[in-house]
């Protein structure tokens, strides 16, 4: 398998030839408690992930407030029946929290970086020095979103999970011309929780082929499973929602590992990823 070049996010090499880098997503999972931020931020650091992040918005950036059937969320999600509104304003992390959340990451030594919403949650970020973004999947057609944070240069993620092939294509290409260099895109697939069946790793190899970029995963299945399979067919980032105890309710709670889980998480893919090797039958020509 031939892979994309690398990148580098604060000195850590992500792609061919590197164990696979793993992002713990706090999302709402802080239940509007700093101090419960800042214990995640050092279960992720004992856990051995490479990064924690945040997302950077508010309600009224994100969407209207109204009751409209449009502005209700349906699908058989966990969140069937509530308004967008409410439902963003239960995840929603103040921004003042987020400095001091970077300096505890960086006092301790884990990346922290962000998903923005829009340009002005980029200039908030950027004020701040972050050293990546986060294009969600939901605003990956955003393409005034995708050009501010690529205008950076700095490395950017990006899901895949509400976009079409041509939407991605779009999004790839507003990127690259405006300025990214290090572009990372992670196969998803936007249910909470999704299926393992409906993963679909095999996209992740395809579209580093088309993209000529590093990819991963961003996954929403249960357990660890889906994601370290995802390491043998090149998925060199994975990203997985974290949280202290699942009891302890919130948005995301239900399908975010716990401390331990991505423990494991870390330590499999790493397997994984070392035990890919290379074409062997066994005994060496040596013998």
């Amino acid at each position: 398998m031939i892979e994309p070049r690398a990148i580098h996010i604060q000195g850590r090499r992500i792609g061919a030839g590197s164990p696979t880098y793993v992002i713990a997503e706090m999302s709402a999972n802080h239940g509007q408690d700093f101090n419960r931020a800042v214990d995640i931020v050092h279960a992720a650091k004992a856990a051995g992930a490479d990064a924690i992040k945040l997302q950077t918005f508010t309600p009224d950036l994100h969407t209207l407030n109204h009751d409209s059937e449009h502005f209700r969320v349906g699908g058989g999600t966990l969140w069937d029946g509530r308004t967008l509104h409410d439902l963003y304003a239960e995840a929603y992390m103040p921004w003042e929290w987020q400095p001091r959340l970077l300096e505890l990451a960086e006092q301790i030594g884990i990346d922290l970086f962000s998903a923005p919403v829009d340009e002005s949650s980029v200039d908030f970020l950027e004020r701040l020095n972050v050293p990546a973004y986060k294009i969600a999947s939901f605003d990956i057609v955003d393409l005034a979103l995708v050009r501010r944070a690529a205008r950076t240069g700095r490395p950017l993620i990006m899901s895949t999970g509400m976009a079409t092939r041509e939407e991605l294509d779009l999004a790839v290409k507003t990127a690259r011309q405006s300025g990214c260099k290090d572009l990372i895109l992670l196969k998803c697939t936007s249910a909470y929780p999704s299926l393992p069946q409906d993963a679909n790793l095999l996209t992740i190899p395809d579209i580093a082929k088309r993209f000529d970029c590093v990819v991963g995963i961003s996954d929403h299945t249960l357990g660890v499973g889906v994601a370290v399979a995802s390491v043998a067919l090149g998925a060199r980032v994975i990203e997985k929602h974290f949280t202290l105890r699942r009891n302890d309710g919130g948005v995301d709670a239900a399908f975010s590992l716990e401390p331990q889980e991505m423990k494991e998480l870390v330590e499999e893919s790493k397997k994984a990823f070392y035990g890919m090797g290379k074409v062997s039958y066994g005994r060496t020509d040596a013998e």
